[in-house]
């Protein structure tokens, strides 16, 4: 297992001591924040199950749809739709608070990406509505890693602002970078 930040280990601690259940499904970036959640002790507390859909026949079988771009906030929400859904499932007989987190994203890679890099975060909390997060990255300033780093960040605070912790990681923004959050509602009724 690879060596994690002080600051992480301590925010995912907080994450699995607090009453909630989470399903991470990400694409595109977001499996170092995967690996940070398991790889700290009390991972069973917290996450009911991590799914990385990264094809992108893998994604369009996990959200239902050919979505026309799959680094979008429609497929981060679709994402979060469905990993809340999956949630009332797997724990039928809960009692604490069901999170559907989805990521899509566009990071560096070993080609030059047309787009931008770019990184959208849904959160689904059951209450009818979507807390959506989108990052717009500078493109060529990081390398993947250091994008996969960010975003993988940007996730564990989008888990802790639902969990209602006041903890937050710092994101390594650059100028001109911001993360953006909005609220839409939910398709479903979960």
């Amino acid at each position: 297992m690879t060596s994690m930040d002080q600051d992480v280990r301590t925010l995912v601690e907080e994450l699995h001591a607090h009453p909630a259940l989470v399903i991470v499904t990400a694409t595109g970036a977001g499996s170092l924040a995967i690996s940070w959640l398991l790889g700290v002790a009390g991972a069973s507390r917290t996450v009911l199950e991590a799914n990385v859909p990264y094809a992108s026949s893998s994604t369009v079988d996990y959200i239902g749809f050919e979505p026309k771009e799959f680094a979008s906030l429609e497929v981060a929400s679709a994402l979060a739709e469905s990993a809340r859904s999956r949630s009332i499932k797997l724990a039928s007989n809960s009692s604490e608070k069901l999170i559907g987190l989805g990521c899509a994203a566009a990071i560096a890679t070993d080609r030059t990406r047309k787009g931008d890099h770019c990184a959208f975060v849904s959160v689904d909390i059951g209450n009818g509505e979507i807390i959506t997060h989108t990052l717009n990255l500078k493109k060529g300033a990081r390398d993947r890693d250091g994008e996969e780093n960010l975003v993988s960040r940007l996730i564990l605070n989008c888990l802790a602002a639902a969990t209602g912790l006041n903890s937050r990681l710092n994101l390594p923004l650059l100028a001109g970078e911001q993360v953006i959050s909005d609220r839409a509602r939910t398709k479903g009724t979960s």
